[in-house]
């Protein structure tokens, strides 16, 4: 469900393109899950979108761009772009404008376990001190809608409230999730602090992946001209629950799915 983010923001930067979005619903969290399980199931959806004509895999969740975007490429014959890359230029950029190499990543325990942003960011700006954190709770916050409670400050405020101690002044959102929270996050850890959506970044960069190889969609393809967020020529499959995913859907994008089915995979 936290792919959602991400969908609205290639939307935003892509409004001709038209998508294709599949939510493992059935088999979620991936994030207490072997390798191994992550690798089979990320590759059995990849192949269920690839079978649908795209061109470009987005893999909308930081868990299985941790563990499985290897397997996904070595499997697919379009490109394939995860979303810790794109997250951790834009944090390591946001650091070096700030002059302060501090690097904070909240994730899910699996993300954080992985290393991932730390070694993608270690990699790009090898002078960077990344500091992660886990903060799995503000999963079920952001599912339920209760993004703006008092529980949520009171949650944020755990997780995030020795951030202070390490004088970071960029800090990552290194779950798909964690956008929906961002107000809370942004008020617990400080105006001061530049908060880095993975997706967001993603997104930028998709964009320009597709102008440079001459995929996107342009202005005069029949049919090309941009639409609305969740409108008929966006397709959303999901393996399980098909009902509560459209109310988070719903809540997330703060627009009613116009095409939504339910698929074995």
């Amino acid at each position: 469900m936290g792919g959602l983010t991400v969908y609205g923001a290639l939307h935003q930067h892509l409004p001709r393109e038209r998508f294709v979005y599949l939510g493992d619903t059935a088999r979620v969290p991936y994030g207490t899950k072997s390798l191994s399980t992550v690798e089979r199931y990320a590759v059995e959806n990849a192949r269920f979108l690839e079978a649908r004509g795209i061109k470009l895999l987005v893999v909308a969740c930081n868990t299985v761009s941790a563990l499985a975007l290897p397997a996904i490429r070595k499997a697919l014959k379009i490109d394939v772009m995860g979303v810790i890359e794109p997250g951790a230029r834009a944090a390591v950029q946001a650091s070096h404008e700030s002059s302060n190499k501090r690097i904070g990543v909240i994730a899910t325990e699996s993300t954080v376990q992985s290393g991932a942003y730390t070694k993608e960011i270690s990699r790009i700006g090898p002078e960077a001190l990344v500091i992660e954190r886990a903060c799995p709770l503000f999963v079920p916050l952001a599912e339920e809608g209760w993004a703006e409670t008092d529980v949520a400050s009171a949650v944020a405020q755990i997780y995030l409230d020795d951030f202070g101690s390490h004088n970071i002044q960029t800090l990552v959102l290194g779950c798909t999730h964690y956008p929906i929270l961002k107000r809370v996050i942004r008020q617990t850890i400080g105006e001061q602090v530049r908060l880095i959506d993975s997706g967001e970044a993603a997104a930028g960069e998709i964009k320009s992946l597709l102008e440079s190889r001459g995929l996107a969609r342009a202005a005069r393809q029949a049919g090309a001209h941009e639409h609305h967020l969740c409108d008929d020529q966006d397709n959303f499959y999901v393996t399980d629950a098909a009902d509560r995913f459209a109310r988070v859907a719903e809540r997330f994008l703060g627009s009613k799915l116009a095409h939504l089915e339910a698929v074995e995979i």
